[in-house]
């Protein structure tokens, strides 16, 4: 049996009075970068009184130069709105992106690589005291 392959990226979507997260699983790059933009300006649509939105990047596999540029077309759309762009758990790699190409101070960076928190003893730096970005609550 020939097992079909994952999608390159997989968006879910919470959303809450003011807030709304988008969760990104997979590769952000040249052939996904529209959909994670249309995406986010749907909910940058759907909720006029939204104040902040939320990327986990948590499953973020890739992120390529277009990918960057759609995260930054993203940034543009939420100042424009007044709304705070927030990258939750980004991975090294996005950090590392991000500091090289100097725009991770346009985001309200959130969480951190989940393997870069564990210390060499497995448990999280500062004895497990994390000061997290505040989700929003799911929408029922």
């Amino acid at each position: 049996m020939t097992e079909l392959p994952c999608p390159p990226l997989a968006l879910a979507v919470e959303a809450a009075p003011g807030a709304a997260r988008l969760r990104l699983v997979g590769d952000l790059d040249y052939d996904t970068g529209e959909q994670l933009v249309e995406r986010a300006q749907e909910c940058l649509a759907d909720d006029p009184g939204l104040r902040d939105l939320y990327l986990d990047c948590a499953g973020l596999r890739v992120c390529d130069s277009t990918g960057l540029s759609c995260l930054l077309l993203i940034h543009r759309g939420t100042t424009s709105r007044g709304v705070v762009l927030h990258l939750e758990n980004p991975p090294g790699f996005l950090r590392k992106v991000l500091d090289v190409t100097g725009t991770g101070q346009l985001f309200a960076l959130g969480g951190e690589d989940r393997q870069a928190e564990q210390s060499d003893d497995g448990q999280p730096p500062g004895g497990g005291r994390h000061q997290a970005v505040p989700p929003p609550a799911p929408s029922g």
